[in-house]
């Protein structure tokens, strides 16, 4: 007898396919993840994700990407 499964639901990720890490601060500029954490990102508990989410508005800050520090 087959179950009936639904198909695995998707993984909300912030990633904009615009992969460049910033050396300074160790953030994607495309996504404002840290390599952790894009690494991770699949294994992550909905609440970990979430909690990533939040930050990212305020990391951009953190970021050069002209490298002007």
């Amino acid at each position: 007898m087959l179950s009936s499964s639904s198909p695995p639901r998707a993984i909300a990720t912030p990633c904009v396919q615009v992969c460049v890490v910033d050396g300074a601060s160790g953030l994607c500029l495309g996504c404002w993840r840290t390599l952790q954490e894009i690494g991770t990102w699949s294994r992550m508990t909905d609440a970990e994700r979430a909690a990533v989410m939040a930050e990212l508005p305020g990391r951009a800050e953190r970021a050069d990407p002209a490298g002007r520090s």
